[in-house]
């Protein structure tokens, strides 16, 4: 899980951003909250912080003024702004101290997904090739630019390997996390992300949404079964980031794909 620090000073939008949205699914956990950036810049030189996800005008030290003193320490720690209309320009200037993108309040879900997705895919890549250069994935099997390389007997043992995986995550998809396959598979977790999606051609995050999904909608077609317990037996304890996911994955609510689901070939 990559570490994340949310920074308001309303509590109100602080709490609702760590509650009502499911960080540990696409993989962030909030290992602190602040409410202005002189909290979190405190906390951010005493703990290992991958991603901060500031509002711009805080008392005591703004969210531009966060960002202007981590750029100014090389700090990796990647930031995210939240910022109201008025405050556009001003969010677009901080670009030049390494902000990775902002989001238009009020905070919509299917944008949280979206760039927060996108910055795991980077801390993936960047993991990945630390981990690379570092040789702490000389146990793995060497992955090649083109497929073509690799001759038979090993493209063999990738789709294998692969298969297992897609077959553990089959049986386990309710909870299952990267870091646990990595365990079991003898992997380091970076190369593990990048070899899965390399060797299935896509995310390990989305391949576990995608079994979710399936068997949600699979359930759905049995009327005994509520929404709320179709989502819990999948691994959503909110029922309403249930349905956001199932309608961001099939177009529709559960709702709407339980009176009309999709006619079989």
């Amino acid at each position: 899980m990559y570490k994340l620090i949310v920074v308001d000073d309303e509590t109100k939008i602080r709490n609702g951003i760590c509650n009502y949205f499911p960080w540990n699914e696409i993989g962030f956990e909030i290992v602190a909250e602040a409410k202005n950036g002189r909290q979190a810049l405190d906390y951010i030189l005493k703990h290992d912080v991958d991603v901060v996800l500031s509002d711009i005008k805080m008392p005591v030290m703004t969210g531009v003024e966060l960002a202007q003193e981590l750029h100014s320490r090389k700090s990796k720690t990647k930031i995210v702004f939240l910022t109201g209309y008025k405050e556009f320009d001003y969010a677009q200037k901080a670009l030049v101290y390494g902000v990775k993108s902002y989001i238009i309040k009020p905070t919509k879900y299917e944008e949280l997904l979206e760039i927060f997705s996108r910055i795991k895919d980077e801390l993936d890549d960047e993991q990945s090739r630390e981990a690379l250069l570092q040789g702490q994935a000389v146990t793995a099997a060497p992955l090649v630019e083109e497929v073509a390389e690799e001759n038979t007997e090993e493209l063999g043992y990738h789709e294998k390997k692969i298969a297992a995986i897609k077959s553990y995550v089959l049986e386990h998809y309710k909870d299952v996390t990267l870091e646990e396959v990595a365990g079991l598979f003898h992997m380091n977790l970076y190369y593990l992300s990048k070899y899965f999606k390399k060797w299935s051609g896509q995310n390990f995050s989305d391949y576990v949404i995608s079994v979710k999904m399936e068997k949600a909608a699979e359930m759905l077609k049995d009327i005994t079964y509520k929404t709320y317990e179709i989502g819990s037996f999948i691994g959503y304890d909110n029922a309403k980031n249930f349905s956001r996911a199932f309608k961001l994955y099939y177009g529709k609510s559960p709702r709407e794909f339980r009176d009309s689901p999709p006619v079989s070939e």
